[in-house]
């Protein structure tokens, strides 16, 4: 008899020896993971994780929320204290001036005044040389009175203002003022001087030697010798003039 030829398909990766096939089985069967028990001291600092965890996670939640409720405000005081920056930001300090500054206060009356200057020299401790001073006070009307001139002494402690060099005062009902030196007690909101004074306003022109002013009491004094043209005196000379010519 003769042997018949084996047909079968014959492929080289299964011509293996049984060597080859141990060692693959050997390394497909995975090495069996002994799990070690956790000791004591694993378990206490387990424990304490989670108690911390309790405590942290809320905590967390909550200082989220109250971030969340003050943020407005806290975005408020940041848009104020940027603000504040910005007005700082314009003060410029050159050689002991201070340039560009403004002084805000109330007088006896609780009536507000403000004070600016181009610069301000502080002179001693309660003396400041003001340059081209303007002086903003409320009247007892609620009207407004407006005082400025060339050069100023300020005395921080009597709130008393010294103006010296074409001093004019200007008020909202029409009355114009102008002097050479004026002083202004900030506290009473009184303005006086002991020199000439030119007025001006909707009843005429007035030129006297010296003048006081009381803004609380509303009153407004002129020393003599003096000289007084009415609106209505000037109307009638000027009506004469055309008549006589």
């Amino acid at each position: 008899m003769t042997d018949t030829p084996d047909k079968r398909p014959q492929r080289e990766d299964y011509a293996r020896s049984g060597v080859d096939i141990k060692q693959q089985r050997e390394r497909l069967v995975a090495p069996s993971i002994k799990r070690k028990l956790p000791n004591p001291a694993n378990l206490a600092r387990r424990r304490a994780l989670l108690r911390w965890a309790k405590w942290l996670l809320p905590a967390t939640a909550l200082l989220l929320l109250a971030a969340i409720a003050i943020w407005p405000e806290m975005e408020h005081l940041i848009s104020a204290s940027q603000t504040t920056i910005r007005a700082l930001s314009k003060v410029k300090i050159e050689s002991g001036n201070l340039i560009g500054a403004t002084y805000r206060g109330v007088d006896e009356h609780n009536r507000p005044f403000t004070i600016t200057a181009d610069t301000v020299h502080q002179a001693t401790d309660s003396r400041l040389d003001l340059s081209h001073p303007i002086a903003d006070i409320l009247t007892q009307g609620g009207e407004w009175l407006m005082v400025r001139s060339e050069k100023g002494v300020y005395m921080q402690h009597a709130q008393i203002l010294d103006l010296t060099g074409e001093v004019t005062l200007y008020r909202d009902d029409g009355l114009m003022m102008h002097t050479p030196v004026a002083d202004i007690d900030v506290r009473t909101s009184i303005v006086a001087s002991d020199s000439w004074v030119r007025a001006e306003g909707p009843f005429g022109v007035l030129d006297a030697q010296g003048f006081v002013l009381s803004q609380h009491d509303g009153i407004t004094q002129f020393r003599g010798p003096g000289r007084l043209i009415l609106n209505d005196d000037r109307h009638s000379n000027a009506a004469a003039g055309k008549k006589a010519s």
